[in-house]
């Protein structure tokens, strides 16, 4: 089989809880991923996807376009939600995609691309489809019927750092989710946030003086040269920010 190359878009998936699931079902849980197999592969192979991979509960596949894999997100959640599974048992799954330019080798996709689209999906809970910045902007209002979107907002996750992540909500199946899995920030993310909270009060404060007048010194600068000083004031104090920018850059590298 021939994996798409170019611009592609990734569709993780994966049982929530499925240790949960076995312990509770026994044997009865190899029918449940018998049938959760069966149902997303009809539903991705004929939204033209790809299978890529598959590890136990869980599928990779890719979309030549982003509408299609979104569908087939949608329509695969549908199915999942529509079907009686054995023993009475609650399976959801969760849901991540993400489109990028992978390069494709002897043993499929290689690239960033792949781990950010698992760990879009690996942030997510079981009935959630995360979709990541990239591909939000490739589907723009172009979404299945009964979809909305919903901004999570800029998360930090595993090994990605920064990624503005988007969720596609059923109208059926509306519910709040839990906060996303992602990483807590380390002490240069906090230190840096801290930098940036002190320069932008500092600069506020300096620049309010240049123009104002405020304090003795501006007042009497003001007086003698006018506009001219405030000018050269507010150069110096460019100069002063960027330096201190620098320096909060210096610290993150540093941790």
């Amino acid at each position: 089989m021939t994996l798409p190359g170019g611009t592609v878009t990734f569709l993780f998936t994966d049982i929530e809880g499925s240790t949960r699931l076995l312990q509770e079902l026994g044997e009865d849980y190899g029918q449940v991923v018998a049938d959760h197999r069966r149902l997303l592969r009809d539903v991705f192979q004929a939204g033209e996807g790809r299978e890529v991979d598959t590890q136990g509960d869980a599928f990779f596949y890719s979309f030549a376009r982003a509408r299609d894999a979104v569908r087939a997100a949608v329509e695969g959640q549908r199915k999942l939600a529509g079907h009686t599974w054995p023993g009475g048992a609650g399976v959801r799954v969760r849901m991540g995609l993400h489109t990028g330019e992978p390069t494709v080798g002897e043993e499929g996709y290689v690239g960033l691309d792949v781990v950010r689209a698992a760990r879009i999906c690996s942030a997510g809970h079981g009935g959630q489809i995360l979709v990541s910045e990239t591909t939000r902007a490739l589907v723009g209002n172009d979404l299945p019927e009964g979809v909305s979107v919903r901004d999570l907002g800029r998360q930090h996750l595993k090994d990605i750092q920064h990624e503005h992540v988007y969720e596609l909500s059923l109208d059926e199946g509306k519910r709040e989710f839990p906060p996303l899995k992602v990483e807590r920030k380390g002490r240069a993310d906090a230190m840096a946030e801290e930098f940036g909270r002190r320069i932008e009060d500092y600069v506020h404060q300096q620049l309010e003086a240049a123009l104002t007048g405020s304090g003795p010194a501006n007042t009497t600068k003001l007086a003698k040269s006018g506009l001219g000083i405030a000018a050269g004031g507010l150069v110096v104090l460019v100069l002063c920010a960027a330096a201190i920018v620098a320096i909060v850059l210096l610290v993150k590298l540093a941790f």
